[in-house]
């Protein structure tokens, strides 16, 4: 992988992470807001393959562990395996194609949610699934679905973009 890939990835878990917190917190709707990190995991898991999505959920999670979570990698851990799980349909995407992007990142969302319902709801006694599941996941869903709408191609094709090799060089993989 290139320098420029990786300081990409870098940068764009950074700036996705400052959004999620600030800009988009402010433009929930009923207190759901899009998890544009979970946008970024899902979908450089899939463009560049499993170790990428891994060592990118691991470090989105981090994020959030350090400044909100109660536990030190906890979300770490989640964001860590939905980045390594989306690294197995690497071999199935296609550069113009965004259903499978799309789909894979509702899908990781909807486990995320999930999971989080489970270890922080679920164990504790609160057993409200159907509220929980049509007021804050689905809402969620369709936030982090419509953004990614708008947000995927202008990131695969960055992404593509800084993969070229220049013009005139040998094809040497």
């Amino acid at each position: 992988m290139r320098f420029r890939t990786i300081l990409f990835i870098c940068i764009s878990v950074f700036f996705s992470f400052i959004l999620q917190t600030t800009l988009f917190k402010v433009l929930a709707f009923g207190g759901i807001s899009p998890n544009l990190l979970l946008l970024i995991v899902a979908l450089f898991g899939l463009m560049f393959g499993r170790k990428v999505g891994l060592m990118t959920g691991f470090f989105a999670g981090l994020f959030i562990d350090m400044f909100f979570g109660s536990s030190l990698c906890f979300y770490a851990l989640i964001y860590m395996y939905i980045g390594y799980m989306n690294g197995f349909f690497h071999r199935l995407f296609f550069n113009d194609d965004i259903k499978l992007p799309i789909a894979l990142i509702a899908m990781s969302d909807l486990v995320y949610c999930l999971v989080i319902y489970i270890l922080t709801f679920l164990l504790r006694g609160r057993f409200h699934f159907g509220h929980y599941f049509l007021h804050i996941i689905l809402p969620e869903i369709a936030y982090t679905v419509i953004l990614s709408l708008f947000l995927c191609p202008f990131l695969i094709w960055a992404g593509n973009r800084l993969n070229q090799k220049p013009k005139g060089s040998l094809n040497i993989d």
